[in-house]
Formats: structure tokens, sequence, C-alpha cells
């Protein structure tokens, strides 16, 4: 089987090729990415020598460069992990979000309808769904929650979403889609939230909190998520929709404070700042559906999860040292060393 992931330079789609190449040694995986600030090549240094593993730098939005990629790999399967990801700089430039989540995966699956393809594969996020109160634990997101979403980011999805599942419905198109919680784990960029506090935390720095750091999110350990797309592309009912999460629901404020004690840092080190524009309270997955059809369960807890995770970041430091330097750092800066700070804690 010939698979091409596309965005297998990033967080989450590195490690889907690395889970892909170790369970499948016979698969060709075919990594495409843009390479734009998010995207690492050097996270992919292990496998570029694999035989079965080829990376080709392009724009899911080059509508030639793909249908070329798949005129010469003829390929079994796609899974589309390329997308613009963070909510922060969707808010200051929305074009660009609007311009790869919905347009990059409509040229995706007109590839995918010219030359065939047994299963796409969209790779989404709980954040279409909007947000649940606090004040409601009993409350979860299942497959059949209203679209509501908060921010350009998640719009850009949910518009992905529909329009892979209309691909289905006027095409034929043999689609999934998977909606997954909060992934952390190696290799995440540094803006993210568990990243940028170890790495902060390892310098001294001031760590960043939004307002008052109550925001409630589902943890999933990266290799978790990556189990589940691997069921949902070999055993997944076509056309249908599954939510992955990883029953680990932190604070935000809690992770930051556990960090901190990993690293034997103070909690002074800790800064609040003026909240993001339309910052969702609290999301939470039911991921009752892909282990009734499936088996899949998360198998990581959050605490064993955190301690991997703060201990690859200590071992790793030449793979972030590199990352956050020149435009990274200008970009920190807008976000949080301009923000107003609070008085909080």
């Amino acid at each position: 089987m010939t698979i091409i992931v596309t965005g297998g330079a990033g967080f989450i789609g590195s490690n889907f090729v690395f889970h892909m190449l170790e369970q499948y040694p016979d698969y060709r995986i075919v990594c495409v990415d843009k390479l734009t600030y998010a995207g690492n090549l050097s996270t992919l240094k292990t496998v570029m020598d694999n035989p079965n593993f080829r990376f080709v730098r392009a724009d899911i939005c080059d509508r030639a460069a793909i249908f070329q990629l798949f005129e010469e790999e003829k390929p079994d399967a796609v899974v589309n992990f390329a997308a613009e990801s963070h909510v922060d700089r969707s808010i200051e430039n929305p074009e660009v979000f609007l311009t790869t989540n919905i347009l990059g995966t409509q040229v995706l699956m007109d590839a995918c309808r010219k030359y065939g393809i047994g299963r796409y594969h969209q790779v989404s996020t709980d954040e279409v769904y909007g947000d649940l109160p606090l004040d409601r634990p009993d409350l979860f997101f299942t497959e059949d929650t209203p679209i509501h979403t908060s921010s350009p980011y998640s719009s850009s999805k949910a518009g992905a979403d529909l329009l892979v599942l209309a691909y289905h419905r006027t095409y034929g198109l043999p689609v999934t889609i998977s909606r997954c919680s909060n992934n952390y784990g190696p290799y995440h960029f540094p803006e993210k939230l568990i990243p940028l506090m170890i790495i902060n935390a390892l310098a001294d720095k001031p760590l960043p909190v939004y307002g008052e750091g109550l925001n409630v999110r589902d943890w999933l350990y990266v290799e978790d998520h990556c189990r589940a797309i691997d069921l949902i592309l070999h055993k997944g009912t076509v056309g249908e929709v599954y939510n992955v999460g990883g029953h680990n629901e932190m604070r935000n404020i809690d992770i930051v404070k556990l960090i901190c004690e990993k690293l034997g840092k103070p909690e002074s080190l800790i800064t609040h700042v003026a909240d993001r524009k339309g910052h969702d309270m609290r999301y939470a997955i039911d991921p009752t559906k892909i282990h009734r059809e499936l088996g899949w369960l998360p198998e990581t807890k959050f605490a064993d999860g955190i301690e991997k995770t703060v201990r690859w970041y200590l071992t790793h430091r030449d793979w972030w040292e590199e990352i956050i330097s020149g435009d990274y750092q200008k970009y920190y800066e807008k976000m949080y060393g301009d923000r107003e700070q609070l008085p909080i804690g």
C-alpha cells in the first residue's frame, strides 16, 4: 500500500509517519509538506534514508504539483494533516487558514477523484464543536454535536469537514474524518502550550498564561492518536466521523504548575496575560463510537504522557533550539510580550 501523508513534517503528521513505517514495513509512505513555520524537515531525518519513505516539498493548494505527485505515486490512500492550526495566528490572518484548510483539502480530493483512491482521511479537530460550559462536566462532544465554531481556525476546519462529507455524498469519494482533542508529545511546535511552558521554564523565562488559566482541554498523547487514525484508515466505515479523545481533562493553569513541578521551577514564573479573543472554555470528547466500532482506547495516562514529553524536550534540545529563533521570536513577542499582564494568582 502507498499512502500519501500531507503535513507529515509537522507535529502529529511526523509522529504518524513514524508509526506507519514501524507498524507496516512493507508500506510506502510519501510525505508532502510545504515546510512553513510549523513544518520541520529535521524532524524526519531518522526516516529519510528509509527506502519505503519519500519526502516531497509541496503546497497542497498547488494543484499542478499535487496532481503530478498522484500521477507518479498512484496512492492507495491519503491522510491529510496539512493545515494552518494555531488559533492565535488565525485571528491575526484568517485568509491563509481558509486557503490552506479548505481549498487545499479540495485540491487533494479532486486528485483523489481523478486518480482513484481507496480512502481519503481528513484529520480534523474537536474545536469545530465550539466549547462546553465549565459547570457541566457531564457534557461531552459526540459525533452528533452540532458544529459551532469560535475562531477563523475552527471555522476553516469545519468548512473542510463539510466539504469532505459533500464529496462523499456527491461524488462517492471514500472518506473518513477524525476529530481529536488536544495532542501532546514529541516534536510539538514550541508555540503550543505544553512545549512553550517546558522551554520557557528551562530558561527561567515567564510562563504566559491566558486569563486565569481556567480553560479546560482534553489531552491526548500523540501516539494514541496515531493508533486511532491507523485503525480508522484500515477498519473505519466510509462516510463516518470518529471522535478521538484522551479522557484527560486538565485546566491550563494546572498543566503549567505541573510542568514547574517536574522541572523544579518556581510557580512565580507564571505570568497571566490578557485572554485570547473568543477563547473557548472547555473541550471534552466522547470517544465511545471509535471504542465500540474499532476497539480503540487511549493507552497513555496524562501523568505518564507528560513525564515522557518533558523528558523528550530535555533530551532533544537541538531540535527545539534551532526553531526558537528569528521569525518565531518576533511572533512570540507579538503574541505575548505586548499583551497586558494581569494581576492574577
